[in-house]
């Protein structure tokens, strides 16, 4: 027999060996994420129950204690969802400005210079005046903008939470 007959005869086990560790691994894959699964869908109520043994051996703590505690377990869902809020928010003026977190070397760096200069003493009301003098036109066009937004965002959350447009409910003042 040849050489040139005999190569793909030697090959073609291998690949079927290939597919069954290709499949094999696949199959493993699967049943991994299944047994995960099962285990997370297991445990999650194992947790909201020790969640509520927590929360009600807390509510039976009586005094200031107590009170702190109950008050704490009120705010959270508002603060839970105000801080939601609040990420969505800053979601949409990222996107919006373009903007984008600096990267973690130039995060360590700024904040190792500053660091260090506070440190030295080296920061002075004439250096801090010298950069406020070196801000460009664009970067005040943009703080003007982000300004203007975060002002917005504070007076509908003022009409929205007054139910008014304009003024507070105050006393009806006395002319002499």
């Amino acid at each position: 027999m040849s050489s040139a007959l005999a190569r793909p005869m030697l090959r073609a086990p291998m690949r079927i060996a290939g597919r069954r560790a290709e499949s094999t691994a696949s199959n493993a894959a699967s049943k991994a994420q299944q047994g995960l699964s099962k285990v997370t869908s297991a445990a999650g109520p194992a947790i909201a129950g020790a969640a509520r043994g927590v929360g009600n051996a807390l509510g039976k703590i009586g005094g200031r204690t107590g009170r702190l505690i109950g008050f704490i377990q009120a705010q959270t869902p508002f603060v839970t969802y105000y801080g939601k809020v609040g990420l969505e928010l800053s979601k949409l003026v990222f996107q919006g400005q373009k903007m984008s977190p600096p990267s973690l070397a130039t995060f360590q760096t700024t904040y190792q210079n500053l660091w260090a200069r506070l440190q030295k003493g080296s920061i002075s009301p004439q250096s801090i005046l010298q950069q406020v003098r070196s801000i460009g036109t664009p970067q005040l066009a943009a703080g003007g903008v982000v300004l203007a937004e975060c002002l917005g965002f504070f007076t509908v959350g003022e009409m929205v939470g007054r139910f008014k447009l304009v003024g507070y409910h105050g006393e009806v003042a006395h002319h002499h």
